[in-house]
């Protein structure tokens, strides 16, 4: 089992979350998270006042899923979430090694 977390830009969740629908994803986590990567952050004028705007605004995404649909999945992230810009986000596949189903008590694989 995979744990697979993107951060990607606010406006590409719908997308996102549609890509996920239509290959079978059946839940996931959305957080909004801020951060800078390459983008450094940026400069806004409110009021004549020039501020830096160190942090800029993300929405974290995490999805467990079966080891044989992680490149299904990460295709339809990239492919979703692509924009062609610094900034359009990142995704990390981490290894999962157990997940718990509280409600039923159902263990690894068939709590997804």
């Amino acid at each position: 089992m995979k744990l697979v977390t993107a951060i990607i830009r606010p406006f590409k969740l719908d997308d996102v979350k549609d890509a996920l629908s239509a290959i079978g994803v059946m839940g996931m986590t959305v957080s909004e998270v801020k951060g800078f990567g390459r983008q450094k952050g940026h400069t806004e004028i409110y009021r004549g006042a020039e501020y830096a705007i160190d942090f800029i605004p993300k929405t974290k995404i995490e999805v467990a899923i079966a080891d044989d649909v992680l490149d299904k999945v990460v295709d339809a992230i990239v492919e979703s979430a692509k924009g062609n810009k610094v900034g359009d986000g990142k995704i990390f596949v981490t290894d999962l090694e157990n997940v718990i189903r509280i409600r039923t008590g159902e263990i690894g694989q068939e709590a997804i």
